[in-house]
């Protein structure tokens, strides 16, 4: 039965859900590992079960992420089971995720990501254009990866500056584009269109790789390092782009529900996690906002 309720619950995410074919695969992966190490039915596993499967990841060394994203499924899964009624009860719900490590991502300076841009807009040609429109979309639109290499031309409007994305869950949002990203679309798509048409291909993703078929995101995680060593940077990931975004937002005054909308956030406590602001600044802002910090500094003015 276990397998057929497998089934179940990956056609609920399916169909339901609208889980992308990538988030299903994962949840397949995360929960036939958890099923091939109980091997028992599932209303017979208990909580020793489940944090000896913990155990057993930490022991083939999955890190802790790795760890809470396959307990997060299993806990999915056994909610769907007692929603639709197949378990009348579980205490697997209440085991604790695993501590997640505060790991910072690397975020650009603003002259670092202008840096990057600027050399960006040195060629005129299709792939140095397409490498433009990448770099414009991933750090002045704060999209992720898998969003820009699967943005389709129906997407993009460039008389109003947006974009309409489709994100994590398949949730729709709008961003805006930004002047600069808009001139290297116009300047992009035409010779886009041509080489395809030259080559009797015909699709409407908006970044192409060099047989004419959508980029990947391996293929934009190069191209976005080989653009970050032309100015001297190294280990600059496109996600490292998106935090950039976020952070220099916040920086420059805009609020994090703001900034939580525009990068798709479905929780205000990942965002936080996007933004990086460095203890000086932060202590600016106490200084120029908190009442107690404001009266101690009206005292030392009449002083």
């Amino acid at each position: 039965m276990s397998e057929e309720y497998l089934a179940r619950f990956l056609n609920y995410l399916a169909t339901e859900r609208d889980y992308s074919p990538h988030t299903l695969r994962a949840y397949r992966r995360d929960l036939r590992d958890f099923l091939d190490f109980v091997q028992k039915p599932l209303e017979e596993v208990d909580l020793l079960d489940l944090r000896g499967f913990l155990v057993h990841l930490r022991r083939k060394g999955n890190s802790s992420r790795t760890q809470a994203r396959k307990l997060s499924a299993v806990k999915s899964f056994y909610r769907f089971l007692l929603r639709r009624g197949y378990l009348r009860r579980t205490r697997l719900l209440a085991l604790a995720s695993p501590k997640q490590p505060r790991d910072l991502p690397r975020v650009l300076t603003v002259d670092e990501a202008l840096a990057m841009l600027r050399s960006a807009e040195q060629g005129r040609d299709l792939w140095s254009l397409r490498d433009r429109v990448a770099l414009e979309l991933l750090y002045g639109s704060g999209l992720r990866a898998s969003e820009l290499c699967g943005l389709r031309l129906s997407q993009i409007h460039l008389e109003i500056r947006l974009l309409r994305v489709r994100g994590k869950g398949r949730k729709e949002r709008l961003v805006p584009l930004t002047r600069k990203a808009v001139e290297a679309l116009a300047a992009y798509l035409p010779l886009r269109e041509a080489w395809l048409l030259a080559r009797g291909q015909e699709h409407d993703y908006l970044l192409i790789n060099h047989r004419g078929g959508p980029l990947s995101p391996r293929s934009l995680q190069r191209l976005v390092k080989a653009q970050a060593r032309r100015v001297g940077l190294s280990q600059v990931h496109p996600h490292a782009l998106r935090h950039s975004f976020a952070t220099h937002l916040l920086e420059s005054g805009a609020d994090l529900r703001s900034i939580q909308e525009l990068l798709g956030h479905s929780r205000l406590t990942t965002t936080e996690r996007y933004t990086h602001l460095d203890f000086s600044r932060l202590a600016r802002v106490y200084d120029q906002a908190h009442p107690r910090a404001l009266a101690k500094r009206a005292q030392c003015d009449k002083d």
